[in-house]
């Protein structure tokens, strides 16, 4: 794997993360939306699969 895939890799983690915590925030400070975790991670199961189907090819 050439050094630009794996910092392309590293750059969507980063990315999920910041995407997971920012749905969990958002969920705590308004806790009628949905559960926060659940929202955390329905979020992050997205990204998973985004980049899933992008390295696929």
């Amino acid at each position: 794997m050439s050094t630009l895939v794996l910092l392309v890799g590293l750059l969507l983690v980063m990315v999920g993360l910041m995407l997971f915590g920012g749905l969990v925030y958002l969920a705590h400070r308004h806790p009628t939306w949905a559960v926060p975790i659940g929202v955390g991670l329905a979020g992050l199961t997205l990204m998973v699969t985004a980049v899933t189907v992008i390295t696929a090819r």
